[in-house]
């Protein structure tokens, strides 16, 4: 892994950590599942409440999404892997 691919991973990382209290206080949580560099994405997971959740479209494109550009600006989307 590169420097570069290292220091992705760790500001997608910070940005979920940032996001994840508000996730849990709802009974939910969000786990990294991959970060693909050549198309700029980023897959997650929503887990436990966020799962059947009716706005959880809008918490991944408001709330985690925003979160991860923001610490990682060359991120284009962040798409939900379910499982």
């Amino acid at each position: 892994m590169t420097t570069i691919n290292k220091d992705l991973k760790h500001n997608v990382e910070k940005a979920l950590e940032e996001i994840r209290p508000f996730l849990k206080n709802d009974g939910g949580d969000i786990t990294l599942i991959e970060i693909d560099e050549q198309e700029n994405v980023v897959r997650v997971r929503l887990e436990g409440a966020c799962v059947g959740c009716s706005v959880n479209q809008m918490t991944l494109k408001s709330g985690v999404e925003m979160t991860i550009k923001k610490y990682a600006p060359q991120i284009e989307k962040v798409i939900n892997i379910e499982a």
